[in-house]
């Protein structure tokens, strides 16, 4: 990479931990600060793709109670079962098209124009959902049927227009189906983990080459920093969903949209 130092691989890490679960769109900020300082090479978007592990396992922790119990019970305990179904209905339909589509994705979408308008777009979802969404049907995670979580799923596969944030997907898809703040938050933290799993280590294994063995500290710093700032960001929006509407989300994508706009407008 360009050179990048320890205080800028601990603010990239940062950025990533802190946004990649709030529906606010990671990419809307990283595509900014990492013009600001002035890295933009191809390794260094490798570098944020591998940071992203650290998000990742920070809900792995979050939640390391609840996974060792589905995995202790798939063989006796339906519940764990159908919880696993369900997420691997979930992870089926971004799977499938964004193997599909991902070169096209990459040449043609990741664009600061594309990313603006799928911050505002993604706003004014979240005023219709807030406004008009429907009855309360699913209360749980655990309430969920296959069916809701192909319907999360369908909506989280709108997370391939960069801008859009995986995260804002799922939450509102999932409250425009029927689930309440709650489950939609905690199924799209769950949904997570296999898809950007798969999507990280797919990236990463078509462009670890662009890579030296140099990166590997400022890597390792990302990494702890996404960790640390994703765990803290996985508890305050499971905090403030108890209380609050996305409503401020959606106004804070609209002034980012703006500012990725005008950024890269001059």
């Amino acid at each position: 990479m360009s050179g990048i130092s320890w205080w800028e691989a601990a603010v990239l890490g940062m950025v990533e931990g802190a946004t990649e679960f709030l529906p606010i769109s990671s990419t809307g900020h990283l595509i900014i600060v990492q013009d600001l300082l002035g890295h933009t090479d191809e390794a260094s978007k490798v570098f944020n793709v591998a940071i992203q592990l650290g998000a990742i396992l920070a809900v792995c922790w979050y939640y390391r109670d609840r996974l060792w119990r589905v995995t202790q019970g798939l063989g006796h305990d339906p519940a764990a079962r159908r919880f696993v179904l369900n997420l691997f209905v979930a992870f089926l339909p971004a799977a499938l098209i964004g193997l599909v589509a991902h070169k096209a994705i990459k040449t043609y979408l990741f664009s600061p124009l594309t990313v603006a308008l799928a911050l505002a777009l993604g706003a004014v979802l979240i005023f219709v959902v807030e406004r008009w969404r429907p009855a309360l049907r699913i209360q749980s995670v655990d309430d969920m049927r296959p069916a809701d979580a192909l319907k999360v799923g369908f909506a989280q596969s709108l997370a391939l227009i960069p801008g859009t944030s995986r995260s804002g997907a799922t939450i509102i898809g999932g409250m425009a189906f029927g689930l309440s703040r709650q489950a939609a938050t905690e199924f799209s933290f769950f949904l997570a983990i296999p898809t950007m799993f798969a999507a990280v280590l797919y990236d990463l294994a078509k462009s670890w080459s662009a890579l030296s063995r140099d990166d590997l500290t400022a890597i390792a710093l990302g990494f702890a920093v996404a960790f640390v700032s994703a765990l803290a960001a996985v508890r305050f929006l499971l905090g403030f969903v108890a209380r609050h509407s996305f409503v401020g989300f959606a106004w804070y994508r609209l002034a980012l949209a703006l500012v990725v706009w005008a950024y890269f407008a001059v």
